[in-house]
């Protein structure tokens, strides 16, 4: 049977996509290439996730989790710098030497901040939530992405 992820399986599998944009953002840098449209790639799908994660995950955590309030608090102000750390980022001009220092402030961000959604607040909800109430909000998840797909920039 090919059973679908539910909605934490959905936001586990863009974490690993993060985590490879990342690992090709730091060897094409290592080799000397222009990071420019993996930066883009990186900063569309984190701006998504983090989007989705707010309007899908979150409130169910604040309201069904105990202490969720605080994990979605934590969570949100991680997601405000991630915003900024990628706004400055984008704002570079090409072969700026900021560019080192912010992505690796932004990295290391990144790495700290999946981890403990990952280990924390998915763990937790993964306990309070029932499989079919994870299983409808990935559906509702994926049917917003398919139409967001659709409609195109």
């Amino acid at each position: 049977m090919n059973r679908r992820p539910d909605i934490l399986g959905e936001f586990t599998a863009d974490h690993r996509a993060v985590e490879d944009l990342l690992a090709r953002i730091e060897a094409g840098r290592a080799e000397g290439g222009p990071p420019g449209p993996l930066l883009e790639q990186l900063a569309d799908l984190l701006l998504d996730h983090c989007a989705a994660e707010e309007e899908h995950l979150f409130p169910v955590v604040q309201h069904d989790v105990p202490d969720g309030g605080a994990a979605v608090f934590r969570c949100i102000h991680d997601h405000l710098a991630i915003g900024q750390y990628l706004v400055d980022i984008l704002a570079l001009p090409p072969g700026d030497p900021a560019l080192g220092p912010l992505l690796g402030g932004l990295t290391e961000l990144l790495r700290r901040h999946l981890a403990t959604e990952e280990k924390q607040v998915y763990a937790a909800a993964r306990k309070a939530l029932p499989a079919a109430a994870r299983n409808a909000l990935a559906e509702r998840l994926r049917a917003e992405r398919a139409a967001t797909a659709e409609a195109g920039p």
